[in-house]
């Protein structure tokens, strides 16, 4: 029985959703619109997918927007159940977002890059319901928000989960060779993959069940 939870992202179609769920995922990422990284669907396609999908699991809006105008007004082209901001936000604009979406859960990605980036899941913290710790870089001329498919450094994740109070998720170049010790080092609430469950891009039933079976190890 696996107990940490899952998110399968990348998700591009219902189909691709059913499959994840059926294999124990918690949570499905929709990515929109990125300045780069593999997934991104079009919004009305992410609105029919999210209505497909049962409850308790989570639905994740994948959004590079940043300010919370245009983070609202995305979320209501498709109706997802938590929004994962992959970019930097003014802080003040948490505030106005939890104020017009109250029911929605804010998932906060932090790019491990170095010990600034502790702090700044420190700061952030408070902000949001749970944090995502991912490897890219916000910082290059064309963005890097995830999908990477390369690993960072867990002894950062490691020292932001023992300084923070709300979930983190471990992305970022996760397997089925390398996840159970990804989850040893880190103790992360949740896991999140993309590329390496997929093959020329779809969702890989054999690679999916590969996955969870190298968790429930």
């Amino acid at each position: 029985m696996v107990q940490i939870k899952v998110k399968i992202c990348c998700i591009s179609s219902a189909n691709e959703a059913g499959m994840a769920i059926r294999y124990g995922a918690s949570a499905i990422g929709l990515v929109a619109r990125m300045p780069s990284g593999p997934g991104p669907i079009e919004d009305d396609l992410i609105k029919r997918i999210t209505k497909t999908v049962p409850p308790p699991i989570a639905t994740f809006l994948l959004t590079c927007e940043t300010s919370a105008e245009q983070i609202i007004a995305h979320h209501k082209k498709t109706f997802t159940n938590t929004i994962q901001l992959v970019d930097e936000l003014p802080e003040k604009e948490y505030a106005i977002i939890r104020e017009a979406l109250p029911a929605i859960k804010l998932v906060q990605v932090i790019h491990v890059i170095d010990e600034g980036s502790v702090e700044e899941a420190i700061k952030i913290s408070k902000h949001v319901d749970a944090i995502l710790l991912d490897s890219g870089n916000p910082k290059l001329a064309i963005k890097e928000l995830g999908g990477t498919g390369k690993v960072h450094d867990w002894k950062l994740s490691r020292k932001i989960k023992e300084s923070i109070y709300i979930p983190i998720f471990l992305a970022g170049g996760l397997n089925a060779t390398n996840v159970r010790q990804a989850i040893d080092e880190v103790d992360p609430y949740g896991v999140d993959v993309c590329s390496s469950v997929r093959t020329n891009g779809l969702l890989d039933e054999n690679k999916l069940k590969a996955f969870f079976e190298a968790i429930a190890w």
